[in-house]
């Protein structure tokens, strides 16, 4: 990345291991706004790339790009930053439940599949024993 804090959309598409398209998409649904040249080139600023970072890290928590695009937006409206945060912290616990609940499922899942290993073992065991 070049130190004078601007970017390109390849430069951007490189460093974060995604496509042109993908950051294109961001832009058209208004996660970023990046400025354009004379020629109307995108020239991504620093504050652009922090707001690519924030959405792969929503992402990766799996926010919605709807949510991702809200909180952000609510920083543009509050530079304090508490709606933001406030927001962020309120999608955050439901995600936190959301979780917990996929948790819970997979525990009752490996639990059923373990009773059914068991099961099937009993009855390999007992065919096996009438063969010989």
């Amino acid at each position: 990345m070049k130190n004078d804090e601007t970017y390109s959309i390849s430069e951007l598409a490189s460093h974060f291991g995604i496509t042109t398209r993908t950051i294109r998409y961001y832009e058209e649904i208004g996660l970023l706004k990046p400025m354009r040249s004379d020629t109307g080139q995108r020239i991504f600023s620093k504050k652009e790339r922090i707001r690519l970072q924030l959405v792969f890290r929503g992402k990766k928590y799996g926010f919605s790009l709807d949510e991702i695009r809200e909180m952000i937006q609510l920083f543009d409206r509050d530079p304090s930053g508490k709606k933001q945060l406030k927001k962020t912290i309120e999608y955050g616990q439901k995600k936190v439940g959301e979780v917990s609940d996929k948790i819970d499922d997979l525990m009752m899942l490996r639990t059923e599949m373990e009773s059914l290993i068991v099961d099937f073992q009993t009855k390999l065991t007992k065919l096996e024993g009438e063969v010989e």
